[in-house]
């Protein structure tokens, strides 16, 4: 299943290396990324693969949950075939 992870919130050093660092912990394989600072906004939608993880999306959904409490910033997660027409 692929999915995308969208992460937004004030910027601050750390943010890509923990997202990215959980992604490698639970090997969920980063297709796409692209981030940008929109003003003091930090902005993320990363496409990934996560066929050879064991998490279920929700799982991953709450692992980023936390880590989006603990660095203060809303991370969201849809599967890909949400964007389908």
């Amino acid at each position: 299943m692929r999915a995308v992870v969208t992460v937004v919130g004030k910027d601050k050093t750390g943010i890509i290396a923990r997202v990215s660092g959980l992604f490698y912990e639970k090997n969920i394989n980063i297709l796409d990324i692209s981030q940008k600072l929109m003003q003091n906004l930090f902005t993320m939608i990363a496409l990934v693969d996560m066929e050879q993880s064991e998490l279920s999306l929700d799982e991953l959904t709450a692992e980023l949950e936390k880590v989006g409490e603990e660095l203060n910033v809303a991370i969201r997660v849809l599967p890909e075939e949400s964007f389908e027409v």
